[in-house]
């Protein structure tokens, strides 16, 4: 791959170019939005709210504070993409506005590093270490047909990636799995942390990466790695491979899951998923309603592409307000079961089972049991509901050890909720920034990137 490629700098001037030749400053986007109600921009004319982003992006201008929520709000919703009347795509606009903001004034310095030592802990708290090393360690170069990418933040829920490998396994894929923080996509040092020549190294590497294994397909987890490589980022590298949802591939592959969907599930459930990504979810409900005796009774859509510190939790009232309505129309429908989408959907929820009367399950989870095998362990399920953070050190410390992380059970327990909740990307976890604690730094794979 050559400079050019990773000159992140450049590709986005001339995207930023492109975009706002055709952008008439018409305000549709902020008319649409969903968040705006919720914050400063709610007060200002949407004229003057884009018209902010258009000048930072255009002159290097800071923002005014309404301008400046309504970009740093943005939950991926996509509302604002069909609205456009140019065909610009108000989502990819605001994503490359953030990233040139943060290079002014980055709101969650050290991001990567306090992520990627959190992933570590939380991964080693759940797995055994042949099944952490097939997560955490980048698998060697060889020929495979395809590459599963499961993202970073989607290993603090282990047990989803391998239930879809499962699944995986099931249709006799040849694969390899990538993933984790030494093969980040880059977003977080593009986007968050301000270095978008950074940003643009670590998306080459972990193309690379991809590609050492000369696949036909790239089959990703993540909704946010979707986002940014698929789409903020497509056209930045030359591929030769196919890049797509994992769920996408399973659909064109659908008549046989359904021949191999043996075993029933007697189950009513609501499915919740995102508007950013209506794909995905239709692509999941449709695998669901293949499962014999498995009876979806509704679909519920969020105004987000995703739950998390990159989709619905940027705007808390809006995030409680439709997270009420999911939990309402579960109990509407009495459905026994809420099923979740992607990993950041899974560990919002995971926590109503201490308080509904309905069970909280991922959609990898049914297709796993459908095909007559036993889903991984949800360990974080179980270490969550605990509640009592010394009964869960307790749990969680020769789990830890058998992985080589050695910590001291008072530090695990006074930051554990706060590692648990991801508060790094609120600017949290400054437990994690600069020192990590006890032997975590030995396995710290920030060096990875070149920061």
């Amino acid at each position: 791959m050559s400079a050019v490629a990773v000159d992140l700098d450049a590709y986005a001037r001339r995207e930023t170019d492109a975009m706002l030749s055709a952008c008439t400053g018409c305000a549709r986007c902020v008319e649409v939005c969903p968040v705006v109600p919720f914050g400063a921009a709610a007060r200002r004319p949407p004229v003057d709210v884009v018209g902010g982003v258009l000048r930072l992006l255009a002159e290097g201008e800071r923002p005014p504070a309404s301008s400046a929520d309504w970009m740093h709000g943005c939950n991926g919703c996509g509302d604002c993409i069909p609205a456009c009347p140019e065909d610009v795509n108000p989502r990819r606009l605001l994503m490359l506005a953030n990233m040139r903001d943060a290079t002014v004034d980055s709101r969650t310095p050290q991001l990567f590093r306090r992520m990627a030592r959190a992933i570590k802990l939380m991964i080693a708290m759940q797995l055994l270490p042949e099944d952490y090393a097939r997560l955490f360690t980048p698998a060697k170069p060889r020929p495979a047909q395809m590459v599963f990418y499961t993202g970073c933040n989607a290993l603090r829920t282990p047990n989803l990636l391998f239930n879809t490998m499962a699944v995986l396994d099931a249709l006799e894929v040849d694969y390899e799995v990538a993933g984790g923080p030494s093969s980040c996509c880059g977003v977080i040092a593009a986007k968050w942390e301000g270095q978008p020549q950074v940003g643009g190294r670590i998306t080459a590497n972990t193309l690379r990466r991809f590609g050492a294994h000369a696949p036909e397909k790239v089959l990703n987890w993540c909704p946010t790695c979707e986002v940014h490589l698929g789409e903020t980022l497509a056209g930045f590298a030359p591929r030769q491979y196919e890049f797509d949802h994992v769920t996408t591939y399973l659909i064109s592959r659908a008549d046989e899951l359904r021949a191999r969907f043996t075993h029933p599930i007697r189950r009513r459930v609501v499915l919740h998923a995102h508007r950013g990504m209506p794909e995905i979810g239709r692509n999941v409900e449709t695998l669901l309603r293949a499962i014999p005796g498995l009876e979806v009774v509704e679909t519920v859509l969020e105004s987000s592409y995703t739950c998390g510190g990159s989709g619905c939790s940027k705007t808390p009232e809006l995030q409680a307000h439709e997270h009420g309505h999911l939990v309402e129309r579960v109990r509407a429908t009495g459905a026994d079961t809420l099923v979740t989408l992607y990993h950041g959907c899974h560990m919002a929820f995971i926590g109503l089972e201490q308080t509904e009367s309905f069970e909280v399950l991922n959609f990898t989870e049914l297709l796993a049991q459908a095909l007559g095998q036993q889903p991984r362990e949800d360990r974080l399920k179980t270490l969550r509901g605990m509640e009592d953070w010394k009964a869960i050190v307790q749990d969680a410390q020769p789990w830890l050890q058998r992985n080589g992380v050695v910590l001291d059970s008072e530090w695990l327990e006074r930051h554990g909720a706060e590692i648990f909740a991801v508060s790094e990307f609120k600017g949290g976890l400054d437990c994690l920034a600069t020192e990590a604690p006890a032997s975590a730094a030995r396995g710290d794979t920030h060096a990875t990137h070149t920061h």
